[in-house]
């Protein structure tokens, strides 16, 4: 069983586990078509998803969560941690890549710079990861703009990389933070 770094704040939001009365919402919010636009997998199977929430108190690698605004189910987190490519004595589970949904109606108030931020303090504070990174599609603007904002680094723009249901081939871009990148834009800030 893993030890979740959840409950926790930042800054309105209050980040928590999943419970079992979340799943209608994540189903809802996870198969909302404004959602849809920026992901790749266009719908999920509603009792699918609701079980892959249930099950996440229990993975020792999937530390996922609700962000929680004033009792509302305002978006999700996704992270898990991740082993590198696997070179011979590699450290193993230094690694996390993390990701966000939020409620169309909340978009542009900050959420998801304050959901991300939630994520980094957990990933490098609480779990003492020493890598995380995040990908979005090259025209979810706001979803990259977040990331930059929480300091981490563009490390690739992949020209149509990634197959969309609806969109055919996309491009996107993949984001990191290292550790020691991570304390030096907490003193800046």
């Amino acid at each position: 069983m893993n030890s979740s770094p959840w409950p926790a704040r930042s800054a309105g939001l209050l980040l928590r586990d999943p419970r079992p009365e979340d799943a209608d919402t994540l189903v809802a919010l996870r198969n909302n078509p404004v959602v849809n636009r920026f992901m790749l997998r266009t719908s999920v199977d509603p009792d699918v998803y609701a079980q892959e929430w249930a099950s996440i108190p229990d993975s020792d690698i999937d530390y996922s969560c609700i962000a929680d605004l004033d009792g509302r189910v305002a978006g999700l987190g996704f992270f898990d941690v991740v082993d590198g490519l696997g070179q011979p004595g590699m450290p193993q589970g230094t690694q996390g890549v993390i990701g966000y949904m939020l409620q169309p109606d909340l978009a542009g108030r900050g959420l998801g710079t304050d959901l991300v931020r939630g994520l980094l303090t957990a990933a490098f504070d609480v779990l003492r990861l020493r890598r995380v990174t995040a990908s979005c599609n090259a025209d979810n603007i706001a979803s990259a703009r977040v990331l930059e904002k929480n300091g981490m680094r563009r490390e690739q723009h992949g020209v149509e990389d990634s197959w969309h249901a609806d969109l055919c081939w996309v491009d996107g871009y993949q984001y990191a933070m290292l550790d020691r990148e991570r304390a030096t834009t907490r003193t800046v800030r």
